[in-house]
């Protein structure tokens, strides 16, 4: 592998697209070969993504014009990468899917949840899912890496030391999340006068990335997930009420997510006695790769209650952050390069 990576966008006029080229024109071992958009073809890519005017002199293609590159990144709608994946496998070695296409392994999986017949059943074993902190030595030796859902990250994130100590036995997860969930189109839901001030719960069960969780972290335990909109651009957090097997003692959570996360380079265990930012808070992760962790034990120790708290951004780790974290993993790359953005305060 040459010192300088040439790595296509395809699809890159929407938030995640504009995260991907954001990165990537400031990754120092890779070169930007392309950026596709059917309905920006021509136009410079500041068009689409004003705070790249002056970093970026690229022109956005179509996707018919779609050239052979080492990496490809896609950041198109969902299905239309599962629909096209024999074509653009032909157009690059490594391949980075950002949509749902290829996140589940189970073709059942796959059919229940998102309601149809997966168009490319043979291609999901060939995909990893994109959470280095659950995937990482798979994701060094594949070709091909899906992306993640930001509330399944978030979540994931948040309950996995506990899931893999086998101490959930029930979990009542709810994630609220900012309007960039929604994508860079407008909908009557992100309508400002509608979205200005709400606090919506707009899916109380049956999420999709609940699919995500369970392929995550198993189905050793129940899981009630719902989640809501709230006045936020950028970011998810996740509030997780456990009900553990067994009695715990807070010193234990604490071994136990050290244990897990010490030695990561985007996870933060965030839990202070003092302070306003004594848990994990979405507003301060706004265009960083962090996953910040916090949790409680409910004083009353008959309960084996304990509340965990899981914030990122969810245009970062929750997209983006984590495709270039894998792509860097799938080309012997420091993991972290590209990506030490730490966010902003206030």
């Amino acid at each position: 592998m040459s010192d300088r990576v040439r790595v296509t966008v395809d699809g890159g006029a929407g938030y995640v697209g504009g995260e991907l080229l954001r990165l990537l024109v400031q990754h120092p071992r890779v070169e930007v070969a392309q950026i596709t958009s059917s309905s920006q073809a021509g136009r410079p890519v500041h068009a689409a993504h004003p705070n790249l005017r002056g970093v970026s002199s690229l022109t956005f293609s179509h996707p018919d014009r779609l050239e052979e590159a080492d990496v490809l990144m896609l950041a198109r709608p969902h299905g239309e990468a599962a629909r096209r994946i024999d074509e653009l496998a032909k157009k690059a070695e490594r391949i980075v899917d950002c949509s749902a296409d290829f996140r589940l392994r189970d073709a059942a999986a796959y059919a229940r949840w998102y309601g149809e017949e997966h168009p490319a059943k043979a291609w999901l074993d060939r995909f990893v899912y994109g959470l280095p902190e659950r995937q990482r030595s798979r994701l060094r030796e594949t070709r091909y890496a899906s992306g993640v859902g930001c509330n399944a990250t978030v979540t994931n994130l948040a309950l996995g030391p506990l899931a893999d100590a086998g101490l959930l036995e029930r979990v009542v997860a709810d994630v609220k999340v900012g309007s960039s969930e929604g994508g860079a189109q407008p909908s009557p839901g992100s309508h400002h006068p509608e979205r200005s001030g709400a606090v919506r719960s707009f899916k109380l069960t049956g999420h999709r990335h609940q699919a995500e969780i369970r392929q995550a972290l198993g189905d050793g335990f129940d899981l009630a997930f719902s989640v809501t909109a709230i006045e936020l651009v950028r970011g998810a957090l996740v509030t997780a009420h456990c009900t553990l097997t067994r009695e715990v003692e807070e010193k234990e959570l604490w071994r136990l997510y050290r244990a897990a996360y010490g030695e990561e380079p985007f996870v933060r265990i965030v839990k202070q006695k003092t302070g306003i930012f004594r848990y994990p808070e979405p507003k301060i992760l706004a265009g960083s790769n962090y996953c910040d962790v916090g949790f409680e034990v409910d004083p009353d120790s008959s309960t084996r209650r304990v509340v965990v708290v899981a914030a990122l951004d969810n245009l970062m780790k929750g997209a983006a952050g984590s495709a270039v974290q894998s792509l860097n993993l799938m080309l012997g790359f420091d993991e972290t390069t590209g990506l030490g953005f730490p966010g902003l305060h206030p």
